[in-house]
């Protein structure tokens, strides 16, 4: 066996982690027997052994720590023998917790998407017993897919981060969900940028020949192109206040809400509210996507309705009448 290096705390925990399932699988050996198969001095490997007394399973307890039989080492009937009980624990194989694995799934994911081909090898093979283990461990497979999911949107962002520091555009499939369908762009990337608990990724679009921004859960694939972004961006985008920017071609929308949507003021960025002689609500709001806005009602529905413009009210009208009929 090999000896770990002596000296210091980093070379006692080596001597201590080699110690304990060497003695657990031998039952005892003498002081002077060990020392010299670690390397070390017999009187510094006692010392260790004061140390692993305190060590153990967390709480502390009697029951929790390991325990090492001082007096068969030291004293006047002292046999030099090293004694190590309850600690059996280290000797059996790793269990991962299905939290601790599907966090070790996404920093491996991580580090493989950064990596390069060598690197890449080495691990897809601990990734294949990783996500074994951890479905044999308790995971579930929903547990490990997410965790496949979130590790390759921190590898997607790497990605794009890249793009953007090595000014490079980037040609993307982005879904859509206004129109349920993916679309294909060239974008120059500008920066990559958070708001809640989403990622964007904030860019010029050549398609729609202005800037946009991209969710990276709706990014299903992305290629860093070798030719040089021709945006320049003017600042950085600021999200502090969130992600709705008005413009002139912006709809404004007064809505009267009954309490159950008295929530929209508080998740929406709105420009007024005004509370009615009923005990309603009636709010100002602008959208940019007028078939956002009909979502937002039908979902708000009965407990909203559309007091202006008078064209969107009868759209969304049309909108109830057609949503109820396939309901028969």
């Amino acid at each position: 066996m090999s000896a770990p290096t002596p000296g210091g705390a980093l070379g006692q925990v080596e001597r201590l982690l080699t110690l304990v399932p060497w003695l657990h699988a031998r039952g005892e050996v003498r002081v002077d027997e060990a020392a010299d198969t670690l390397g070390v001095d017999p009187r510094q490997l006692v010392r260790d052994l004061k140390v692993l007394l305190m060590c153990g399973l967390p709480g502390g307890y009697p029951g929790d720590l390991i325990d090492v039989d001082l007096d068969a080492i030291e004293g006047p009937d002292a046999e030099g023998v090293i004694r190590v009980t309850n600690a059996d624990y280290l000797t059996r194989p790793l269990r991962l917790k299905p939290t601790e694995a599907t966090a070790l799934i996404v920093a491996l994911r991580a580090v493989r998407s950064s990596g390069g081909p060598d690197t890449a090898a080495v691990v897809d093979r601990a990734l294949a017993k990783l996500e074994a283990a951890a479905a044999e461990g308790g995971a579930t497979a929903q547990q490990v897919e997410v965790a496949i999911e979130d590790a390759d949107l921190a590898g997607l962002r790497g990605q794009l981060t890249d793009a953007v520091t090595r000014e490079r555009q980037v040609r993307l499939t982005y879904y859509v969900p206004a129109r349920d369908e993916e679309s294909v762009r060239v974008v120059d990337p500008l920066s990559v940028v958070s708001s809640g608990a989403h990622s964007y990724l904030d860019a010029w679009c050549h398609s729609a020949e202005a800037p946009r921004l991209f969710r990276l859960d709706r990014i299903h694939g992305a290629e860093v192109l070798d030719s040089p972004i021709q945006a320049r961006p003017a600042a950085a985008r600021d999200l502090s206040a969130g992600l709705f920017e008005p413009s002139e071609s912006s709809l404004r929308v007064t809505m009267r809400l009954a309490p159950p949507a008295f929530w929209v003021p508080e998740y929406y960025p709105v420009e007024d509210v005004r509370e009615g002689p009923d005990g309603s609500l009636e709010v100002d709001l602008l959208a940019s996507d007028e078939r956002w806005m009909q979502r937002l009602l039908l979902r708000l529905a009965p407990h909203a309705t559309v007091v202006g413009p008078r064209a969107l009210a009868e759209r969304h009208a049309l909108s109830v009448e057609r949503t109820l009929r396939l309901y028969g």
